[in-house]
């Protein structure tokens, strides 16, 4: 083992072994200032306890008889106990605790995440199943300090071992330090050791004793920061919660210079809430979460797996700060008390974590309140809308369903993507708030329709259908490129259909059907367009007929020049025909006409032969007479004895061959139009 000795001992024992006609007397020696200056070698505890009761033998009277003692006294501690101690921050051993329940097991480390959605993480320093009173005993217990590092003095090898040691040893050694040399500088360490040694024996009142006479008598010590923080510890866990108060609040007096400092608020703090102070505990639980932003602690980050002790005292703090709250009344106690005592820039998470400890125990509505006092006075806070998020969900855990609209309405008000939020913040920096957005506008849009499809709900069909078309509109505006875009379009097109809205419908349809990359719904929507075209032309007024049959027109060719694979293409193509012949648009009706019999050659028959009569009547109009014969040659051959007006297309036949006739005749080629005259025969 390596120890310390000091060179002028081992220069006393070296000599007493040597044969040196000069060597000097022990008598001689003890005016010697010895040299205790520390160096390292290899040896023993034994030898270096020999080593100083050999000193204490030869120079009892000697100025430094007293550190030997000391150090004497210390190494018996460690001799019995194994104990060489630790750096400046820590203390005396844990004192023993009357009442075993406040001796928990640590538990497992709990991280402080990022807020994110509000609920994937577990509320600060809770441990699953661990109640509020088992929280209270574990985060509240006594901490675990170890020993200072106590100064060593080790002997060389060769003397001889001492007799056996411990603490009431050290004890009685201590005592004779501070009888015999009360000017012994280092006094105040003698009497931090006696309490260590007082304490190793479970003699916690006897170690109180020498705490309480040091602070007494030594008020200016180095050690004097911990032992009130022992002596707080000491008061804490009897319950003596007053004299606790006052023992931490001197080391917090004594300010952050103190290693203990830190330990002490969240102690003062405790000791303050279990007086049922809750406010005062408050200021001091705030006041540690200051000073750990102030040594740039990061509570997103957490104390990391380095840290996992400071990372759960946080965590407990939060927790802590949650109960106090609690005890001091409804949500809005939070704003009055950072509205007096000043805002910080945790405010968030002591809101959340609120929020959470009364949602575990499904107090519901002050779960969403505390949410919701929070997003109201810091709209443009970054975490404001996953708060905003979370109370609907804490609303639809409840099952408070009215409150779950109302909160997505509010929602989608709040952080739409025009409100002023976005005007703080990149919506691409938020994906999850945005993904939500989404969501809820999709939400609001499908209930107010469901609500409006309700027969139960005539009376308010008028406004359910209003708000359908509001988040509809909401959804189409704000994510236009969106895959599920056009999905929501359909939909509104139908909500508009249902209505009676057939030309709004139709609009929608084919804004959904042609405005969009291609999707599954796009023919459909197509076709709906044209039908709701068709259902509009019904209840046109004579002022938009003409209109409205031109967009019908317009849709019907643009579905089948879009849609040709679509079974229904000839069927829309054939109506389109009709109408065009109907507005007297012979060039148009003929075009489309041939486009029909050309591209869809196995359409039914009834379809091609009305269609070649439309192509005959329209080409006869414009005086194209041969294509006219033609196409009515073609009308015959199609025709079957179920159509009664066979005879008439004959006669249109006959009357086609005819003009040609006329139109030869007046071009005086009498031959040619003879032929013809001759043919109408």
């Amino acid at each position: 083992m390596s120890r310390l000795c000091p060179p002028a001992l081992a220069l006393l024992l070296l000599v007493g072994c040597q044969s040196n006609p000069d060597k000097q007397t022990i008598a001689q020696l003890r005016d010697v200032e010895p040299d205790l200056d520390e160096v390292r070698i290899d040896d023993s505890l034994v030898k270096a306890l020999t080593g100083y009761q050999q000193f204490l033998v030869e120079t009892p009277e000697h100025r430094m008889a007293p550190e030997a003692m000391r150090r004497m006294a210390d190494l018996q501690i460690e001799k019995e106990y194994g104990v060489v101690g630790v750096e400046r921050e820590h203390g005396l051993a844990e004192p023993a605790a009357p009442d075993p329940n406040l001796q928990q097991a640590r538990p497992a480390k709990i991280t402080i995440a990022d807020v994110g959605t509000p609920r994937q993480e577990a509320v600060a320093g809770s441990t699953p199943g661990e109640t509020d009173a088992e929280f209270e005993a574990r985060a509240a217990a006594p901490r675990d300090l170890a020993s200072r590092q106590a100064d060593s003095l080790d002997l060389p090898d060769g003397t001889a071992p001492p007799g056996e040691a411990g603490p009431a040893q050290a004890i009685e050694t201590y005592r004779k330090i501070l009888a015999d040399y009360p000017w012994y500088e280092r006094n105040d360490q003698v009497l931090y050791q006696m309490a260590r040694a007082h304490d190793e024996l479970a003699q916690p009142e006897e170690a109180m004793r020498a705490v309480e006479r040091l602070i007494s008598e030594y008020p200016d010590s180095r050690y004097v920061d911990e032992v009130f923080f022992r002596r707080g510890e000491y008061y804490f866990v009897r319950r003596q919660y007053l004299d606790a108060e006052e023992s931490y609040l001197s080391v917090v007096g004594i300010g952050e210079s103190s290693p203990f400092y830190e330990l002490a608020l969240y102690k003062l703090g405790w000791s303050l809430y279990k007086q049922e102070l809750y406010e005062e505990a408050l200021h001091h639980y705030i006041a540690l979460l200051d000073y750990k932003l102030s040594t740039g602690y990061d509570f997103d980050a957490g104390g990391g797996e380095d840290n996992e002790e400071e990372e759960r005292r946080v965590a407990d703090t939060f927790r802590v700060i949650s109960l106090s709250f609690s005890n001091l009344g409804g949500p809005e106690v939070l704003n009055t008390y950072f509205s007096v005592r000043g805002n910080r820039s945790f405010e968030d998470r002591i809101y959340q974590n609120l929020a959470e400890f009364h949602f575990d125990k499904r107090r519901f509505n002050d779960a969403a309140s505390v949410y919701q006092m929070f997003v109201e006075l810091n709209p443009v806070h970054k975490v404001a809308p996953r708060f905003s998020m979370r109370i609907s969900e804490i609303y639809a855990e409840g099952n408070f369903p009215l409150l779950v609209v109302e909160s997505k309405r509010e929602f989608a008000t709040r952080y739409g993507v025009d409100a002023e939020y976005w005007q703080h913040f990149e919506l691409t920096s938020m994906p999850e708030v945005v993904e939500y957005l989404k969501a809820n506008l999709i939400d609001l849009a499908s209930h107010y329709h469901a609500l409006y499809q309700e027969e139960a709900l005539e009376d308010d069909r008028a406004d359910n259908y209003g708000e359908a078309l509001r988040w509809y509109h909401e959804f189409l505006g704000s994510f236009p490129e969106d895959p599920i875009t056009p999905s929501i379009n359909y939909q509104l097109a139908d909500l508009l259909l249902e209505h009676g809205d057939f030309a709004g419908s139709a609009r929608e349809y084919e804004r959904t059907a042609y405005e969009y990359p291609p999707h599954e719904r796009a023919s459909e929507a197509g076709y709906a367009a044209v039908y709701a075209y068709r259902e509009h032309l019904d209840e046109a007024s004579a002022g938009e007929y003409d209109v409205a049959r031109q967009a019908t027109v317009d849709s019907s060719l643009r579905f089948a020049e879009t849609f040709p694979a679509d079974e229904r293409a000839p069927t829309v193509l054939g109506a389109a025909i009709e109408d065009l012949y109907a507005m007297r648009d012979f060039e148009r009706a003929i075009s489309t006409g041939r486009w029909l019999l050309a591209d869809y050659p196995a359409a039914e028959t009834p379809l091609r032969r009305a269609t070649w009569m439309i192509v005959a009547h329209s080409s006869f109009d414009i005086a194209s007479y041969p294509d006219a014969e033609a196409a009515y040659t073609q009308v015959l051959d199609l025709s079957g004895p179920e159509d009664e007006d066979q005879q008439a297309v004959v006669d249109n036949l006959a009357a086609a061959i005819y003009k040609q006739g006329e139109r030869a005749r007046d071009q005086e080629d009498y031959a040619t139009a003879a032929e013809h005259f001759l043919r109408v025969k």
